[in-house]
């Protein structure tokens, strides 16, 4: 979901060629990991269930709503049609066995839960628009209003620790509340051009706005806890810092225009190349731990001593 999100982030900056290679890596992504996790859920389902019993697995409904929301900006409805479907059926599948296992104090990876909500209100918004369908833009608002509620409820029992602990998950208390202000001005801007949610527009911009505010608070925040504890190492969930580093990109592009606010369109114009720089660097990062890993599964055993 972060390759997917830098993409739109670019794409809003009418950097369009660049936004689509990570589209297609994107695309590529998500195909690999729709073969590969079933196949290891058939292989080892005990992890399986474990695996889907935390909420790092709503990974997958935000990976693909985020997926489908750049193939819909992208001119491929029909693909962001069935993504939503797809992202849907997760959700659903998922809720309860994570909430049956939910796991207190929280940590970053908590805030999935939020994430995977906001990105079927966004997906929906911007599918509504297409199709200018008002029904699918009321319906967003479902996902938009439960995802903050699952917000205050992760907040409420997050670790502080863990922005000093954390491998790169913490960053997601941010790009939790950056993915629910992009929801939020996607859906106020899709109701001001359908013409329904007319009692509602005007508060939609104070609440994309407000939400905005309270994702920037914690930008200093996150900065200042990896200055003060750098975690150079490659994680894996080093990409759970590309994502809101590049949702901060994004949410500050649909605020800039929901409120005509030209600072904070400059502000993600400028930190739209951040992203894609924090991208590039954990893209390094795996290639360079992957031909780690494939240069040791090649290395020839040592010879044994010969028996006497």
């Amino acid at each position: 979901m972060g390759t997917g999100i830098v993409s739109v982030a670019l794409s809003l900056d009418g950097h369009e060629s660049l936004s689509r290679v990570l589209l297609v890596l994107a695309a590529v992504i998500w195909l690999t990991l729709g073969v590969l996790l079933p196949a290891r859920a058939m292989r080892d389902p005990a992890r399986f269930r474990r695996d889907v019993r935390s909420p790092a697995a709503f990974t997958a409904v935000a990976g693909t709503a985020v997926l489908g929301t750049r193939l819909t900006l992208a001119g491929r409805d029909w693909a962001g049609s069935a993504l939503l479907g797809i992202a849907l059926i997760l959700w659903l599948g998922l809720l309860v066995p994570v909430l049956r296992h939910w796991a207190v104090p929280t940590v970053g990876a908590s805030f999935v839960l939020t994430v995977g909500t906001e990105s079927l209100a966004l997906l929906g918004a911007v599918l509504a628009l297409e199709y200018r369908a008002g029904w699918l833009l009321e319906a967003s608002l479902v996902p938009f209003v439960l995802g903050l509620g699952f917000y205050a409820f992760v907040l409420r029992r997050f670790d502080i620790r863990q922005l000093a602990i954390g491998h790169g998950d913490h960053w997601v208390t941010g790009g939790a509340l950056a993915i629910s202000t992009v929801a939020a001005g996607r859906i106020m801007l899709a109701a001001e051009q359908l013409n329904v949610l007319s009692g509602a527009a005007g508060a939609l911009e104070g609440v994309s706005l407000a939400l905005w505010g309270l994702t920037l608070i914690w930008l200093p925040v996150l900065l200042a806890a990896e200055a003060r504890h750098p975690r150079l190492r490659y994680d894996v969930r080093r990409w759970s810092t590309v994502f809101p580093v590049g949702m901060y990109a994004a949410c500050s592009f649909v605020v800039g225009d929901v409120g005509s606010a030209s600072a904070i369109t400059s502000f993600a114009r400028v930190w739209v190349w951040i992203a894609l720089a924090v991208w590039v660097v954990v893209a390094f990062g795996l290639a360079r731990a992957a031909a780690t890993t494939l240069a040791a599964a090649l290395r020839p055993a040592p010879p044994r001593p010969a028996s006497s």
